[in-house]
Formats: C-alpha cells, sequence, structure tokens
C-alpha cells in the first residue's frame, strides 16, 4: 500500500484573509531559496501574496524566478545549491557569506514574516537567527525528517511558525511531533505538461522519428552533473553498440551559462547526444525512456508519465556517513510514493554505465513493461493533485497570519 494513500488530494480548508482591523499592505516580507525548484515555487508564494498584499515589498536571497517576481537580492542563493555531507565543506565559506549577508538585512529592515524555501541545512539556521529576532518564519517544503536527520524536526518545532508541507505523508508525520506543519498539496502537480506535440519537438530538434527517443537528465547541481556526465557517457556507448536510438540531454535554462560552453562537452562533443536547454518537460514527456538524476526531476517525470531509470551518486565518505541514517525503503519520492519500486533505482555503487544500459536496454525492449510503468506513475499523479492551487494556499495561510498580527 502506498505511503500515500491514507492522505490522497487532502489539503486543508484556508479561510480568506482577516478583514478585522487594516488590511496588511506595504509590508516587507524576506524570500528565501537555494535551487532552481525551490526558487520556482517561492516565485509562485511570492506572486500569490503580491496579489493578497498589493504593495508588499519582497527582499532576501533570490534566484531568477524569484527575480522576476520582484523579489529584491541582498543574498546570492548560487553557494548554497549543493548536497552531501562532505560536498559542502568546499562551499562553507561562501555559504557562511550568504548566511551573514540575509541575517544582516532581516536586523536592518525588520520584516514583518519570512518565507523560506527547502535547502533545510541552510534555512533552518537562518530560522533560528529570524526567531530571536521576533520574525514569524514560513517553511516551504518540509525537510526530509521522516527518511533521514528526524534531528530536524526539534529545530522546525521551535524556529518556524509554519511548516507547508508539499507531500500528503508530511502533515501527520510533523504533526504528531508538534510541528504546526500544513499539507498544500505540490505545486508542480498543476503544472507540469509539454508544450509541444510529440511531432512539434521532434521537428524543431530534428529528432528522427523511426527510433527511441531516451531523455538523459543528470541535476541541476554543478557537482552532480559533474560525477553523473562520465556514468552517462559510458551508459550512451553500451546501448548505442545494442541498437540505435536518439539521445537528448535536458538541462535546466540556464545552464551553459552557469556552468561554461564546455560543461558538457564530455557527453555531447562527440554528437552522440544532442543538447536542449529549458525544454525538459518536453524532452521528458516525449521519451521512450528518461534517465533521472534523484530529485525533482523524477517527480516531474512521473507527472508526465515518463517511463525513467533514477540514479544518483555522491561523494563516497558522505554515502559511508548517510546511508545508516537513511530508515525508508526507497530513495526516490516516485517509489514511495507508488508503495513499490515502479521506477529502478540506480544509486551509488549501483550507479554505473553498464548498470543504466543493462536497465534501460531492458525497458526498451519491452513495451509492456514501459505501459505497466506509466500506469503506475498516473497513479503518483493523482496521490499529489489537491483541487486548489499549492501557491493560492500558502499565500493565504501567510496572509491570514499577518492581518491577524496587525488586528492583535
Amino acid at each position: 500500500m502506498s505511503v500515500f494513500s491514507a492522505y490522497q488530494s487532502r489539503a486543508p480548508p484556508i479561510a480568506a484573509p482577516a478583514r478585522r482591523g487594516r488590511l496588511v499592505s506595504g509590508v516587507k516580507i524576506l524570500v528565501s531559496a537555494g535551487e532552481p525548484s525551490g526558487d520556482r515555487y517561492a516565485a509562485g508564494v511570492v506572486r500569490a501574496l503580491a496579489r493578497l498584499l498589493p504593495g508588499a515589498d519582497f527582499f532576501g536571497c533570490p534566484g531568477d524566478e524569484m527575480r522576476a517576481a520582484g523579489v529584491r537580492a541582498v543574498a546570492d542563493p548560487s553557494a548554497l545549491s549543493v548536497v552531501g555531507l562532505v560536498e559542502v565543506i568546499s562551499h562553507l565559506p561562501a555559504i557562511w557569506r550568504e548566511y551573514r549577508r540575509l541575517a544582516a538585512a532581516a536586523r536592518l529592515e525588520r520584516p514583518a514574516a519570512a518565507l523560506l524555501t527547502d535547502s533545510a541545512a541552510f534555512h533552518l539556521r537562518v530560522a533560528a537567527s529570524l526567531r530571536r529576532l521576533g520574525i514569524p518564519v514560513f517553511h516551504l517544503v518540509a525537510p526530509q525528517a521522516w527518511a533521514w536527520r528526524e534531528g530536524r524536526v526539534r529545530q522546525l518545532r521551535r524556529n518556524v511558525t509554519e511548516l507547508h508541507c508539499i507531500f500528503p505523508l508530511e502533515e501527520d508525520f510533523f504533526r504528531s511531533r508538534g510541528v504546526n506543519a500544513h499539507y498544500i498539496g505540490h505545486p508542480l502537480a498543476r503544472v507540469v505538461r509539454p508544450s509541444l506535440a510529440r511531432s512539434e519537438f521532434f521537428s524543431r530538434h530534428r529528432i528522427p522519428a523511426g527510433r527511441p527517443l531516451v531523455t538523459l537528465c543528470p541535476g541541476s547541481r554543478r557537482g552532480e552533473v559533474a560525477r553523473h556526465l562520465p556514468v552517462l557517457r559510458e551508459a550512451v556507448e553500451r546501448i548505442s553498440a545494442a541498437r540505435a536510438c536518439t539521445f537528448l540531454l535536458a538541462a535546466p535554462a540556464g545552464s551553459a551559462e552557469r556552468f561554461g560552453q564546455a560543461f558538457f562537452e564530455p557527453l555531447c562533443g562527440a554528437g552522440a547526444v544532442r543538447y536542449c536547454e529549458g525544454e525538459t518537460w518536453d524532452a521528458m514527456a516525449h521519451a521512450d525512456l528518461t534517465l533521472a538524476a534523484s530529485g525533482t526531476v523524477t517527480t516531474e517525470a512521473a507527472l508526465l508519465g515518463s517511463p525513467m531509470i533514477i540514479f544518483y551518486r555522491v561523494h563516497p565518505l558522505t554515502w559511508r556517513i548517510g546511508r545508516p541514517l537513511v530508515r525508508v525503503p526507497f530513495f526516490s519520492i516516485v517509489n514511495l510514493a507508488a508503495g513499490r519500486e515502479v521506477a529502478p533505482e540506480l544509486i551509488q555503487n549501483d550507479c554505473t554505465g553498464e548498470r543504466l544500459a543493462s536497465e534501460a536496454l531492458r525497458l526498451l525492449a519491452g513495451d509492456e513493461q514501459r505501459l505497466q510503468m506509466r500506469k503506475a506513475l498516473d497513479g503518483v499523479r493523482r496521490a499529489l493533485a489537491t483541487n486548489r492551487d499549492p501557491y493560492e494556499v500558502s499565500a493565504a495561510r501567510i496572509a491570514a497570519f499577518l492581518n491577524r498580527e496587525v488586528s492583535a
């Protein structure tokens, strides 16, 4: 039975912002996100808040989408986009610098509230600093304390005013441990869809229609992509030796600019793999198979119904330290949502070019296997769908809180 099934499509009713007293407007709100998915989610809440709180001034640590939504930058999120216990060490000076900038801005500008999104290792420290200043903290996207590092529950309980969860199982888990948690729904469930028909997408990228399309999604952070590129290159070589396929590397928008034009050369330089940027949803939706690094992209692939193989590698020392702390049977939220291994997981020592190629060839040879996977992924999609827009739910809760504060 799926761990999500008992909570399927259950978003709490949200009252409209209180109208007693003066409507909150012109308030300052600190907003911070540390990576592209968090940036997207926070930007959605900011846009909804701007409609509820006319004239609100948003500032903090914004990515491109938050900046476009009107968030004024006082810190740079690029230093925060790192995963792993060992990997983070070299980034500590830059992370500390951005923490100090954000904390200093909070002391100077005294926002009425803060919205911190994902990146729990960084933001739970920021939350503690904000609590000492008396600033209410709303945390969007719960840390996966139900999977590992349950000690973070104490930090949430002590420092966070409200935790806005995007997976159904999280609300009861955190509430039972004293955290003021609310399930708002998954933001991606309402928006993930291809923008082009298959024929249009194939025509744009000159993809031949007579052979399978395999989409490669190595991740969004520089370190994880660098670890995955050699594995993907070997997998492509082995698959190509067995059957004719078209390979498309789907990178997040702005990747070439952030990483440098030569960064993807080891995989795309010889021409065996085509490159596209900012078209990941189309690339996965129209693929016969997606090779996806564990993370947000696997949720996107599930919502698009794309058959996938999930892979991931971290530093060996991070794996040795962190693996015993993991308490769940799967690493991917897709398999956790389904309650079984819907998509193969090749993690750490299993993440090799040989294993990726073997699994890919097995799935490409079996249309029925991919069809069954699509049916299972549709169940995941339904489990994450809610009747209300999660951004509006989150924004309504924040606005209602601020209005109650003013009325009091």
